[in-house]
């Protein structure tokens, strides 16, 4: 019998929509007490049925075990400032006990050969449906405003050359991905004087509400 997926994908949406909920007030406890976040946005997403069945093929996944051993099919990307930020958040989702780890990624130390950066983190996120409790994996993403704007731009190549991108654009992205980590690192650098300044605006906008 083939699969409903309308139905199948509706416990992978509410995950992400609690997840999305749940790291977004981690964001605003820390506004509320005035100090700097890690987390400076929250995505969401689960993976539309065209994509899902064309990884499957192509990692030989059968169609009835896909809900199981797909990792990605709900998927979080929490973007930061700072790279530190980026592992302040990965500490933050090992201390919760509302989700199990099941494995981490470091591609922000280790980058990809193609440049890309990000932490991936599989975690395994338990919702209550209408039939039982039920676990779902999800993938969550963290990565910088500039690691994001680059994998983005990368995402977009890829689907335009159907993962085949030209030798001197793939020369051309490896070279932006080092002067986007480059930047990184400067802003990193003076962090404490952008956070600084960034504090004084936010109080001035408070006074001119």
């Amino acid at each position: 019998m083939p699969i409903n997926w309308e139905k199948e994908l509706i416990p992978f949406h509410q995950a992400v929509e609690e997840l999305k909920i749940k790291f977004k007030g981690i964001r605003e406890e820390y506004l509320s007490m005035g100090i700097h976040s890690p987390i400076e946005l929250v995505m969401g997403r689960v993976k539309p049925v065209p994509s899902i069945l064309q990884k499957a093929a192509r990692k030989n996944i059968p169609e009835d075990q896909i809900l199981k051993r797909m990792k990605d099919i709900a998927g979080i990307r929490i973007i930061c400032q700072f790279v530190d930020d980026i592992y302040s958040v990965v500490k933050l989702i090992k201390q919760r006990n509302d989700l199990k780890v099941l494995g981490e990624k470091d591609y922000v130390r280790e980058q990809k050969e193609s440049g890309y950066r990000s932490y991936h983190i599989v975690i395994e996120y338990p919702i209550h449906t209408v039939s039982g409790p039920r676990n779902i994996l999800v993938e969550i993403q963290i990565r910088t405003l500039s690691m994001n704007f680059w994998a983005t731009i990368e995402h977009s190549l890829n689907y335009k050359y159907g993962g085949e991108i030209p030798t001197h654009i793939q020369k051309r992205l490896q070279r932006a991905a080092e002067a986007s980590f480059l930047l990184d690192e400067e802003m990193s650098k003076i962090k404490d004087e952008i956070q600084e300044a960034q504090k004084a605006f936010a109080k001035k906008n408070t006074r001119n509400r």
